[in-house]
């Protein structure tokens, strides 16, 4: 079944992991909507917001919609704005930092079995 709907159709859900701040999530794609091997996310980071800084055992690929941050990582800090894209290997420790006034927006996929 063919999905089709506006993003602010999607709950915007407070990331509530530790070390997150004015962070949300809408789960765009998922299992809810039959996807069965990635996830598309938005991520909406308000000003003086991030992600908690954390690793895992899955990759990331990440586009920026709106706003400007910073993409912190082991390998170095990435200054991001809107238009670029980034790759995160699995395990490398990461977090994403609004550096504007703006909501600093970001879509990320992941898979969903990231085991």
């Amino acid at each position: 079944m063919v999905v089709k709907k506006h993003y602010t159709e999607v709950n915007a859900d407070k990331v509530n992991m530790a070390g997150a701040s004015n962070t949300t999530i809408r789960w765009l794609i998922n299992e809810k909507t039959g996807a069965k091997n990635y996830a598309l996310r938005l991520f909406e980071v308000s000003e003086n917001g991030h992600t908690p800084e954390h690793s895992h055992n899955w990759e990331h690929e990440v586009f920026v919609l709106d706003g400007n941050g910073i993409l912190v990582t082991e390998d170095g800090d990435f200054t991001l704005k809107k238009g670029d894209f980034s790759y995160i290997p699995p395990m490398v420790m990461h977090q994403f930092q609004n550096t504007g006034k703006e909501v600093f927006k970001f879509l990320c996929i992941v898979p969903i079995k990231n085991d």
